[in-house]
């Protein structure tokens, strides 16, 4: 291979997993992973292709989404094979670097920060919590009694009517779910090492029916994500009509992974 033309592609720190971890993995473009190590960090690499990653390449390449979805995909299946076997700092997609020598200078140069960040992360895995609002639902016993159309209500009074029952419902939606997000923070955080808040899901962007209007990443040692899942389920069963709490994980604990080095 002609190291000229390509560049060391980094998924992840960790410390060094045990022999044969990463044997037969592959990442972007089908190349094999291999290790960088330096004293007790080591960085997970492969080669990519520099005509594909340097400076200008990757910005046409980022607006292009089919090779994006295909760069993420083997990223992310990189960082989930890497943390399962060992503690991993997942750094963001195309972290590329002009060969492995600088890959090991900059392990030596950020030590302090991903070893900081790697203790951290011990025994911790990240679980995403999200809450969602419909307007317009209601329990029974909280729906109002309709009101009757006074005599001879004109369409314009009619109109104005129903926009104010409307506006009511949607109210009533929100503080139920404002409520439900306070309660489900403070359980969850109890349960849990960190935590960090995400702007919510754009709704045209999601399948989920209803407005996400609470998205938080949660740092959850792994001796209670039995406990820290039993409470998401307990906080989805008694949620007021019109609301719900929903999981996803364990993941690799991207939102708690910046060692604030730059690339």
């Amino acid at each position: 291979m002609d190291r000229a033309e390509y560049a060391s592609y980094v998924y992840a720190v960790c410390r060094p997993p045990g022999a044969g971890a990463l044997d037969g993995a592959t990442g972007v473009g089908g190349h094999p992973v291999h290790l960088v190590a330096e004293g007790d960090l080591a960085a997970v690499v492969s080669a990519v292709p520099l005509d594909e990653f340097d400076e200008a390449a990757l910005q046409a390449n980022l607006e292009d989404l089919r090779w994006l979805e295909a760069v993420a995909r083997a990223h992310h299946g990189v960082v989930d094979r890497t943390a399962r076997r060992t503690v991993a700092v997942p750094l963001r997609l195309a972290t590329v670097y002009r060969g492995d020598g600088r890959v090991r200078q900059v392990l030596r140069e950020e030590h302090a920060s991903f070893d900081a960040v790697l203790r951290r992360l011990e025994g911790c895995v990240e679980l995403g919590v999200k809450v969602y609002a419909e307007t317009g639902a209601r329990r029974p016993e909280d729906a109002p009694r309709a009101e009757a159309a006074p005599p001879g209500e004109s369409p314009g009074k009619a109109y104005l009517r129903r926009r104010r029952q409307q506006r009511e419902s949607r109210d009533d939606a929100w503080q139920r779910a404002a409520r439900l997000c306070e309660e489900a923070d403070e359980a969850l955080g109890a349960l849990s090492r960190a935590r960090e808040h995400h702007r919510p899901q754009d709704s045209a962007l999601s399948e989920a029916p209803g407005e996400n209007v609470m998205n938080t990443a949660y740092l959850v040692e792994d001796a209670r994500v039995e406990a820290f899942l039993d409470t998401v389920r307990e906080l989805d069963s008694r949620a007021s009509a019109g609301t719900r709490v929903e999981v996803s994980g364990p993941w690799a604990p991207y939102s708690f992974a910046s060692p604030g080095v730059g690339v």
